[in-house]
């Protein structure tokens, strides 16, 4: 017997015919009494959910707008000034060295280079207004 011949007389054999076959129930059946508790029970804790959820989102709104806006402007407020004294300090140099950075010492522990980056002789981060170029070479 071949095996598609074997395989549809065992579903023949163990299937149920389809107009004498019964639904298959729950094994325990819920008491009319207990299911108008259970569904109070779920719709409260629904609700209960529903008010924490919106306290919680108002209290993270509130968070938001009165902790961390205020800390972020007193962030860049103090950056911006940090940044200003540091602009005018190199501008202080500049105009007592006519016009130019004085050329800072070539300690022989800085900017030690044994092969040349791929994208040119300078870092990524190089800013051509602090440093010049040939302060870099290949040791």
């Amino acid at each position: 017997m071949s095996f598609a011949a074997r395989a549809l007389s065992r579903r023949a054999i163990r299937a149920p015919t389809r107009f004498h076959a019964k639904p298959r129930g729950f094994a325990t059946e819920l008491s009319e009494a207990a299911a108008p508790k259970g569904l109070e029970k779920y719709l409260a804790q629904d609700k209960d959910l529903q008010h924490h959820a919106a306290e919680t989102s108002e209290l993270w709104r509130k968070i938001s707008f009165y902790v961390c806006v205020p800390a972020i402007a007193t962030c860049v407020a103090w950056v911006y000034n940090t940044e200003t004294e540091h602009a005018a300090h190199v501008e202080h140099i500049k105009h007592e060295n006519g016009g130019v950075l004085p050329e800072t010492p070539a300690y022989d522990y800085m900017n030690r280079r044994s092969k040349p980056f791929p994208w040119g002789p300078n870092t990524l981060f190089f800013n051509p207004h602090v440093r010049s170029y040939d302060q870099f070479s290949l040791s």
